[in-house]
């Protein structure tokens, strides 16, 4: 999770500094469809990593006999590979379908990077392929995770009802960090993604604000969150 928190921010912090230090306020297309595709396969990844972690915490706390056996090295590999390769594959077609669409309006983008939601509104044709298919890419990969995790904690929740105080103190701390860490992830990018569906176009201090949250925050506070006891 780490590393992809330093991914994330080394394909976008080099151009925010560029912006804010030396007013280098231009992007190549091909290399803001890049970033684009970067920074938002990358944080599919993430999305993936931390259900996989939510995972670990439900076999750990629910089938603590089990936990060696269920999570091997070869299997937890897998999920790593896994998360990769979904993330990529979900994300590909963004820069693509961006690729296709005529430019002739402005070329004003309201956040310091490139994201998906903010490109494509700068077209003059219909954008209902992007809308939709990015509409899919978030309840499959963001809905279901989000989906999932909770489900997970749903179940934990379940088991730690029936434990000694003790053992539901243990369990506490084995998933505080994890529920820290899906929170600092999620609701900035919940709250992005509502300032794109719904807010004004014209109001364009909030879309930056939570923009540089979204990227921002999590891997401020995911150190914080890593060196909790676990």
């Amino acid at each position: 999770l780490s590393g992809l928190d330093i991914l994330i921010s080394t394909s976008s912090m080099p151009k925010m500094m560029a912006i804010f230090w030396f007013n280098s306020t231009t992007i190549q297309f091909n290399d803001c469809l890049l970033q684009m595709f970067a920074i938002h396969s990358l944080s599919g990844m993430e999305s993936t990593v931390l259900l996989a972690m939510a995972f670990d915490r439900y076999v750990a706390i629910c089938h603590p006999l089990r936990h060696a056996t269920v999570l091997t090295l070869p299997r937890v590999t897998k999920i790593g590979i896994a998360a990769v390769i979904r993330g990529a594959a979900l994300m590909a077609p963004l820069p693509v379908f961006i690729k296709q669409l005529p430019f002739c309006r402005s070329n004003i983008l309201s956040h310091s990077y490139c994201l998906h939601q903010d490109v494509m509104k700068l077209a003059c044709a219909d954008i209902r392929v992007n809308v939709i298919y990015g509409l899919i890419v978030i309840i499959s990969a963001i809905g279901l995770d989000s989906l999932l995790i909770s489900l997970s904690y749903m179940l934990i929740l379940k088991t730690v009802l029936g434990l000694t105080r003790e053992a539901q103190t243990k369990a506490f701390s084995t998933c505080v960090s994890h529920v820290c860490a899906v929170f600092i992830f999620y609701v900035p990018f919940i709250g992005l993604s509502m300032v794109h569906r719904f807010g004004k176009r014209h109001d364009s201090l909030l879309p930056v604000i939570m923009a540089n949250t979204y990227l921002l925050v999590p891997p401020v506070l995911n150190p914080i969150v890593y060196s909790m006891r676990t």
